[in-house]
């Protein structure tokens, strides 16, 4: 009897503290699907992540978790290949954030690049809180929880990932091996901006929400800054850093029509109407089989429940095996 070998663990999670954009669809969604048939996939609701910043705000927390999972189920996540859980289901995580705690010095966290700039971000929320301070913990604990061997990351978060690393190896200068270094597994991510060429973020109104309909979306890429320079449609635009083009090479998989396009449009020869109209086209044509499925998921709230629920009772098995073995080594065995 042939032994077989167990895929490779990946961890990912999403905070839901709001609908996802297109930004999670390319940033994240189209890198979890495929790693579905390579990896064993843990992808859970950050619901206690969410909490670091909507504290004061908690009711929307937990439908836009059900609203979140509709969205990767339409994008291609598969329960019957992936796990799919919820962070406060796994009453462990939170125990195993303690006990990194108890050893890693308050200066990492506050090294952390993102914790400045977030403040800076979301400066009308009171963010000088433990729990957004210990962020970085919380989510050493969520993959080291699974043996996590890799995190799917973009390069610009890498040093994110390597202070998970330096938690787990001081963790273990005191209680020995008993926790796996989670590695970056990086993916190939399209930054996209926003509708205003800014960072795209719900906190600006620029995105385009996968829940968008077609006549949204329209809407949406027509008001899309692009060259501010080209005035008129004969005068010849910048095609390179438009989000307009971005879009189009991310979204438009008619790679004749794309080039054709940014050669009209350096040469003055089209108006951002037909530029914009058929990037709207592209992207619906795209986004529309993921808005049926989605439809057909939310209009069956209590299956997506009992996806969760059941993702969930699995991750706790495996989170349960975890929390003896670091009791053990903590020597906290009665």
């Amino acid at each position: 009897m042939t032994k077989t070998t167990p895929k490779p663990r990946v961890v990912s999670g999403m905070r839901p503290t709001g609908r996802l954009h297109l930004g999670h669809l390319v940033g994240a969604l189209r890198n979890w699907v495929p790693l579905q048939e390579t990896h064993d996939c843990f992808y859970f609701v950050a619901d206690w992540h969410a909490l670091t910043s909507e504290y004061a705000n908690t009711a929307p927390i937990t439908g836009y978790g059900l609203d979140n999972v509709a969205d990767w189920l339409a994008a291609g996540v598969d329960p019957a290949k992936s796990t799919i859980f919820v962070q406060s289901l796994v009453p462990e995580h939170a125990e195993l954030f303690l006990l990194l705690s108890m050893v890693v010095p308050i200066p990492w966290l506050e090294r952390v690049p993102t914790y400045k700039e977030l403040q800076e971000q979301l400066a009308e929320k009171d963010l000088s809180t433990l729990g957004f301070l210990s962020y970085p913990l919380l989510q050493t604990a969520d993959v080291a929880m699974y043996d996590g061997r890799f995190v799917p990351v973009g390069e610009d978060q890498v040093a994110h990932l390597e202070l998970s690393r330096e938690v787990i190896r001081r963790f273990q200068q005191f209680y020995g091996d008993v926790l796996v270094e989670p590695q970056p597994l990086l993916t190939p991510v399209s930054r996209l901006p926003g509708l205003d060429n800014r960072k795209m973020s719900k906190s600006y109104g620029n995105t385009i929400d996968l829940s968008d309909d077609a006549a949204s979306v329209l809407k949406k890429v027509r008001q899309m800054y692009t060259d501010p320079k080209r005035v008129r449609a004969d005068i010849p635009g910048t095609v390179e850093g438009n989000p307009v083009f971005m879009y189009h090479d991310a979204f438009n998989p008619n790679v004749a029509e794309v080039e054709d396009l940014k050669a009209r449009y350096r040469a003055g020869a089209v108006g951002d109407v037909e530029v914009k109209t058929k990037l709207a086209a592209a992207m619906n044509a795209g986004l529309e089989p993921m808005r049926e499925k989605r439809a057909t998921l939310l209009a069956r709230p209590d299956d997506l429940r009992d996806i969760m629920i059941d993702g969930s009772r699995k991750a706790r098995l495996v989170a349960q095996e975890t929390m003896a073995r670091v009791r053990d080594a903590v020597r906290l065995t009665y």
